[in-house]
């Protein structure tokens, strides 16, 4: 059966890292990441004259729902050409919103497809400092408040997703640390390639 794989978590947690080498370690797979528009949604800052703020009242109005939108729009076209489609995103209120979850699955089960969520697991302490060390401009406001910022994101993994007869709805990706890293990347490639390989 084909996958669409969501890998998320808070900003920071290493989802970049992880769904890049998950993406090289997996055969027939098309990488998307939401970061890649971006540079359409600065514009719609400079457009509407508001300052560049992505955790901004105005960012959560007119942009943040439509990257979502146009990034699963594209993974559910390129998995008609191929097994897997990962997509790099936080989805951190989708992932939450059942109604939301299950829709994307009726729609992935038309197409032979099934979800797959990937949550990395990262401290709050390790997010912080890989913040600062990537030292991108879309995390200035985050780390000028950050008491503010933190208190907003959710590190609870969203265990509602987990079906205990579906061996691979909700893969959990350890981050802290390198030996944290290596056997989760080990595990969970080994899950999805044996997913696949079990096509119907």
């Amino acid at each position: 059966m084909k996958k669409l794989i969501l890998v998320t978590s808070p900003p920071a947690c290493g989802k970049t890292f992880v769904s890049k080498q998950l993406a090289k370690g997996l055969k027939h797979v098309v990488y998307l990441d939401k970061d890649t528009l971006i540079c359409l949604s600065k514009q719609i800052f400079v457009v509407a004259g508001e300052e560049y703020n992505r955790s901004s009242d105005f960012f959560e109005a007119n942009i943040r729902d439509y990257e979502y939108e146009a990034i699963v729009a594209l993974a559910m076209e390129a998995i008609e050409y191929e097994d897997i489609v990962l997509i790099n995103a936080p989805f951190t209120r989708e992932i939450r919103d059942l109604d939301y979850m299950n829709q994307l699955k009726e729609k992935l089960a038309e197409k032979n497809a099934s979800l797959v969520v990937i949550w990395v697991e990262t401290s709050v302490e390790v997010c912080k400092q890989r913040m600062i060390e990537r030292n991108s401009d879309r995390d200035t406001w985050k780390l000028e408040h950050w008491d503010e910022y933190i208190a907003k994101c959710n590190f609870t993994i969203p265990t509602s997703l987990d079906n205990p007869n579906v061996v691979d709805d909700l893969l959990i990706f350890h981050n802290s640390s390198e030996e944290e890293y290596q056997e989760s990347m080990n595990r969970i490639v080994g899950i999805i390639e044996r997913g696949c390989s079990n096509r119907s």
